[in-house]
């Protein structure tokens, strides 16, 4: 993205690299047990992160943590998302056809995958892994993007024919996310603790509250990644990520949660720092089905109390990009709606005594995670100059978080950034946590699904003010992709534009 100048200037005075190269002896540097090369240490990477997975099935628990970790590294979809490009290419399909009227889509599948159970993948296995999307073994609100699949045809051990129901300008890029994952039929006995994918990695450990381990696997179809093993490690405090760095704990920052402690590693040599972007609109959601916010005036008064400038500058030291809806400037639809509602307290008060309300208190809960009791902390502030008492409660995520708030709905408000990609369509259920029902914003979704490539963007342009105009929530901004590495680690995915920190590509010099 785009660098303000103050920024620009900021990060060439810290030597910010476009591209992450390697690092220094930390605690994922290789050294020879003995002289025989044979005998050489494995090479591993110690990555640390922020956002820990509750289990690791991603089909009935929801949270972008468990794909982040597990796809593309263990579990391999047909087509995936590159990360520099944000382009759809294959992966397990060798190739894809679409048919002229957009409703057939045939793959040819590479020959000689296995999953890591020993099962040979076949066609068998992707009509198998779509249909039980469309199950009940699947329960993520994510598992609706297959719905407008009509049927699955084997046409050969290498060949599968998907059919949809409608033409879709959405489902094959779906099939890059969790639901176009694929599963052995054999593998699916024990998802949130034994994964079974076609991926180059395999669960080694996982110790919840701690890490999560991956390593290689003998028989892997396809190259073979240059680091052997992969250990995710997960703090719930910014600082202790930043000194496990330092002192070698880890070799990788995943995503920064301090940013005004980049400074620090951009002054020092052993450090590489890289800026890229994510889809992750960090949401401040509220609740709809209930009063007060089930008031649009309520809604739109939030929204102009907030100042999302200076938001962004105390969470993230003002990188990161504001936006306006539930759209990132990577989607094809994107356009600035900041403007919809500009940060104007005196409107806010307006609207608030419009609505008949005063002195208003909500509970404002929110997850531990560092940008969000930072960024909760001044919009707490921000709204006691309207009159508006954000009581906050922090509650330990992802299991109470998303057991209170995302499944019972039992909140006001709340604040987290939601990271799967163009995920727009989540305010187009009424069942899901922000509550927001709107017909018109439902049918101008499904009139994109089938529009043609043109008309698509522009309902999709039209979706999304919408969503800004009714306050459905609001968007305090995308934040950045800030990664932290020694000066050996390559390859590192420089935008977070899926669902997955996609290990494949890393190598240590």
């Amino acid at each position: 993205m785009s660098l303000p100048s103050r920024r620009r200037r900021a990060l060439a005075a810290g030597a910010l690299a476009v591209v992450l190269a390697g690092c220094s002896a930390g605690s994922g540097t290789s050294e020879p047990s003995s002289g025989d090369p044979a005998e050489a240490a494995p090479s591993t990477l110690a990555v640390g992160l922020a956002a820990e997975p509750a289990s690791l099935d991603f089909t009935t628990t929801d949270g972008a943590a468990i794909p982040e970790a597990l796809l593309y590294n263990v579990y391999e979809t047909l087509v995936k998302l590159d990360s520099e490009s944000g382009e759809v290419v294959p992966l397990l399909a060798e190739d894809y056809e679409v048919s002229d009227d957009g409703l057939t889509y045939t793959f040819t599948l590479h020959e000689d995958v296995t999953f890591s159970n020993g099962d040979e993948f076949t066609a068998d296995d992707v009509k198998y892994s779509i249909e039980r999307v469309q199950s009940e073994a699947w329960t993520v609100s994510l598992k609706e993007a297959m719905s407008i699949v009509g049927s699955v045809e084997v046409s050969s051990p290498t060949e599968v024919v998907v059919n949809l129901s409608e033409p879709s300008n959405d489902w094959l890029y779906r099939m890059t996310t969790r639901i176009g994952a694929m599963f052995s039929e054999t593998g699916v006995d024990d998802l949130a603790n034994t994964p079974v994918g076609t991926g180059p990695y395999v669960l080694d450990t996982f110790t919840r509250g701690d890490s999560l381990t991956l390593a290689t696997r003998d028989d892997y179809w396809g190259e073979a990644p240059d680091v052997e093993e992969v250990t995710l490690r997960y703090f719930e405090d910014a600082t202790a990520m930043n000194n496990a760095l330092l002192s070698g704990g880890i070799d990788v920052i995943g995503t920064l949660q301090s940013p005004e402690s980049l400074e620090r590693f951009a002054d020092d040599d052993r450090f590489e720092v890289l800026e890229g972007t994510t889809n992750g609109e960090l949401v401040l959601s509220m609740n709809n089905a209930r009063p007060p916010f089930d008031d649009v005036r309520v809604r739109q008064a939030v929204r102009h109390a907030l100042d999302r400038q200076a938001i962004l500058d105390t969470t993230y030291a003002g990188y990161g990009e504001l936006i306006g809806s539930m759209v990132p400037p990577t989607d094809p639809w994107y356009e600035d709606l900041t403007d919809v509602a500009p940060y104007d307290p005196a409107q806010a008060q307006a609207l608030l005594a419009e609505a008949g309300v005063s002195d208003l208190n909500v509970a404002f809960r929110i997850p531990n995670l560092p940008y969000a009791v930072t960024a909760s902390q001044v919009v707490k502030s921000q709204l006691a100059e309207v009159g508006i008492n954000a009581e906050i409660e922090v509650l330990e995520f992802p299991a109470r978080w998303l057991d209170v708030v995302f499944q019972q709905n039992d909140y006001d408000m709340s604040l987290i950034a939601h990271v799967e990609p163009r995920d727009m369509t989540i305010f187009a259920d009424p069942d899901y946590y922000f509550g927001y029902v709107d017909p018109e914003f439902q049918s101008t979704l499904e009139q994109a699904g089938t529009a043609d490539s043109e008309q698509y963007v522009e309902l999709m342009r039209q979706a999304a003010r919408q969503l800004s105009e009714d306050a459905a929530a609001d968007w305090l901004f995308v934040l950045p992709n800030l990664i932290v590495a020694e000066q050996d680690v390559q390859g590192l995915p420089v935008n977070r534009v899926s669902e997955s920190f996609d290990l494949t590509g890393v190598t240590r010099a």
